[in-house]
């Protein structure tokens, strides 16, 4: 015997639900990719990249980082990472702590001149990255100024973005801590 109950007195019973309205699940390998990466918020008052290094990709062991690196992104999507991690993972970077040696030595070199402004507050996972202010709303009246990054598309690890108003200009390729030594007063310049 079957009984449909709120016929009887009027009340419009909801059909079943399809399965279109299911909810969608994040891979668990996502899920904890994001609080692999996830940094504390005093995070935003580092004034060097060594200061932002206390989320779990730059504490825990390095083969577990790269294990779970490598689960997330075999399905070929980008995800955020740092620079140095993409490079460790493609077999160019030798170790995470030479990666964080770049950064520092970088941090070393930059923090001593005036007008570098660390910026931790990077795209998440991100190390940061270095902004030269004086080249900001200068004489050239740039609204962007020139920025220098940790990059792995490279083994220089290093680019710089020129100071710009409009459309963000390609990358200069710098071959690593010498070469930015030897650029820096190009990059200066820019006023």
């Amino acid at each position: 015997m079957t009984v449909d109950i709120g016929r009887e007195i009027g009340i419009p019973v909801p059909a079943p639900r399809s399965a279109a309205h299911q909810p969608l699940l994040e891979p668990l390998d996502g899920l904890q990719w994001s609080q692999a990466i996830e940094l504390p918020r005093d995070a935003a008052m580092a004034t060097r990249p060594a200061e932002i290094r206390r989320a779990w990709i730059h504490r825990a062991p390095e083969s577990e980082v790269l294990s779970l690196f490598r689960a997330v992104t075999a399905s070929g999507e980008p995800i955020p990472s740092p620079w140095w991690l993409r490079a460790l993972a493609d077999g160019r970077l030798q170790s995470r702590a030479d990666g964080f040696r770049v950064e520092d030595r970088t941090a070393q070199l930059l923090s001593r001149r005036p007008g570098w402004e660390y910026v931790p507050w990077a795209a998440d996972g991100e190390s940061g990255y270095w902004e030269f202010m004086p080249s900001e709303r200068g004489r050239s009246g740039h609204r962007i100024p020139t920025t220098l990054l940790n990059t792995s598309r490279h083994s220089g690890w290093l680019d710089v973005l020129p100071a710009h108003s409009g459309t963000t200009p390609e990358p200069i390729a710098v071959a690593g801590l010498a070469g930015l030594r030897s650029r820096l007063g190009e990059f200066e310049a820019v006023r």
